[in-house]
């Protein structure tokens, strides 16, 4: 008879929970809140969002202290894992996610904003997000990840347009593809090894010099595709362009920057290990998915006549430029990454968020879409500034310096070469290259046309409200200001990120 373990609270290390159960918490209360009182003002659940997000902040610098004190922090039966790429990648989801949520006070139209079920959802998708990158138990992964993804189905097609059902669908879809094949990997693995815990599978497969290559084969071709559709990388990319489109203009520059981060986590995570153990086969996979990705998606990019669906197929590009970092593989790559996304974080979210102080409620005859470029012909005369911000964005993503992704197209550039990949340095160099011409297109429309006059003999002119104007001034400054504090923000990252091992 097996005798009963005892298990101390202290030994559960429950700490280690709270960043991912405050957003939770704050969910459950705001739902409380809507069934105690409902048709309350929108306002109220905006706050409550952003001081939980700010308390979700705060645990979040608890358990960094932590962890440079101490060194890496496990929980819950070793499922919980509080590490440099844990704190880092769940300092970039608050970030954003504070730079999105006061986007909702600004306009009424968008009423999807007015339901206290969309910050619920909010809140429940950090949560998610927030397991997976703080674990290396794929169950616990796939359990964030498909949180994370069904909130985030739900507040796309709460935007409530025939696109928004549409794009809503297809994201849904292909989630579910990517979740059969997560969770087909995950069961490769464990037939394997025994485990679902990706240090635990990592020793065992080293253990026994990789003797089932053919099955760690068949499992690293699942889990990559299921990360790759997640990623939005070629050829696992054909949704996002439609989902882009679909959403609202906020919501697509959000779903650019925090899905993804978290995914690249489970990534380098997953597949740093086989290409550290010689598993060369990989390596090559990961090396054709990064070049075709970046170059394809700026290729696409290119032929865009629709602004939106041009800054979705850039945000492809750049992941499948990041994407470089995991190939790579060293310290400098891994840290290289996370000033990347950090920089991209605010140019992107700024530059859709731009889009949404253009946005029209009927579309007049010279229009296609929305957002296409004629609309933006003349900004200079009818919007200077936020024409000459929207121009900073587009200069940012382009790489050009000083403005702030040139320093992450250049740390991630050298840490190609230092690592020994200068072809795909070159490669990298030329892409940003091709993705200037679409960047530049979109200022030359912006600076060198003449104004569009519609049938009325109007023209169009943006208008944003005071949180709109603060949220993106605060990008624009980021953006533009961001060398100022590239050295000691390197200097941080690379810290946590050599004391996590990686």
């Amino acid at each position: 008879m097996l005798e009963p373990v005892n298990v101390s609270l202290e030994s559960l290390n429950l700490m280690t929970l709270a960043p991912m159960l405050i957003p939770i918490i704050g969910a459950l209360l705001i739902l409380v809140i809507d069934i105690i009182k409902g048709g309350l003002d929108k306002t109220l659940y905006v706050m409550i969002s952003i001081l939980f997000l700010l308390l979700d902040l705060g645990a979040i610098a608890e358990t960094a202290g932590q962890f440079t004190a101490g060194g890496t922090i496990m929980g819950v039966f070793d499922v919980m894992l509080i590490d440099g790429l844990a704190i880092l990648s769940q300092l970039i989801i608050v970030g954003a996610s504070l730079l999105f949520i006061p986007l909702a006070l600004t306009h009424k139209r968008f009423h999807e904003f007015s339901y206290p079920e969309f910050f619920a959802l909010f809140l429940f998708m950090l949560g998610g997000f927030q397991f997976m990158v703080a674990t290396d138990n794929l169950i616990l992964i796939f359990v964030g990840l498909e949180t994370a993804s069904l909130a985030l189905y739900t507040m796309i097609a709460m935007h409530n347009r025939d696109k928004s059902f549409e794009a809503a669908v297809k994201y849904f879809t292909m989630g579910a593809l990517a979740a059969g094949f997560f969770s087909f990997g995950a069961m490769v693995f464990y037939a394997l090894t025994g485990s679902v815990e990706i240090n635990q599978i990592a020793a065992v497969l080293g253990g026994n010099g990789f003797a089932d290559m053919g099955f760690v084969l068949v499992g690293v071709v699942f889990v990559l595709a299921a990360l790759g559709f997640k990623l939005s990388l070629v050829p696992f990319h054909t949704w996002a362009p439609d989902v882009y489109e679909g959403s609202s203009a906020s919501l697509a520059g959000f779903m650019s920057i925090v899905p993804k981060i978290a995914v690249f986590i489970v990534a380098m995570r997953m597949f740093e290990f086989l290409i550290h153990s010689g598993v060369v086969w990989l390596e090559i996979v990961l090396y054709i998915v990064v070049v075709v990705t970046m170059t394809m998606a700026n290729i696409w990019a290119l032929v865009q006549t629709d602004v939106k669906r041009m800054l979705a197929y850039s945000s492809i590009s750049h992941a499948g430029f990041v994407m470089a970092a995991i190939l790579i593989g060293t310290t400098q790559s891994n840290s290289a990454l996370f000033l990347y996304w950090i920089v991209f974080s605010f140019t992107n979210l700024g530059a859709f968020s731009m889009l949404w102080i253009s946005r029209q409620k009927h579309l007049p005859d010279h229009q296609s879409s929305d957002h296409s470029y004629n609309k933006f012909s003349g900004m200079i005369q009818t919007a200077p500034v936020a024409a000459t911000i929207m121009g900073l964005f587009m200069l940012s993503l382009a790489g050009l310096p000083p403005f702030a992704l040139f320093w992450g197209k250049l740390y991630m550039i050298s840490s190609a070469v230092t690592g020994g990949y200068t072809v795909l340095a070159l490669i990298m160099a030329l892409n940003s290259a091709i993705a200037g011409y679409y960047y530049l297109k979109l200022i030359v429309y912006m600076f060198m046309r003449e104004p569009v006059i519609n049938k009325d003999g109007h023209v169009f002119v943006a208008n944003a409200t005071t949180p709109l104007r603060t949220i993106i001034g605060f990008a624009a400054v980021g953006t533009i200001f961001a060398f100022l504090a590239i050295n000691p923000v390197l200097e941080f990252i690379t810290a946590l990120v050599f004391k996590s091992g990686y």
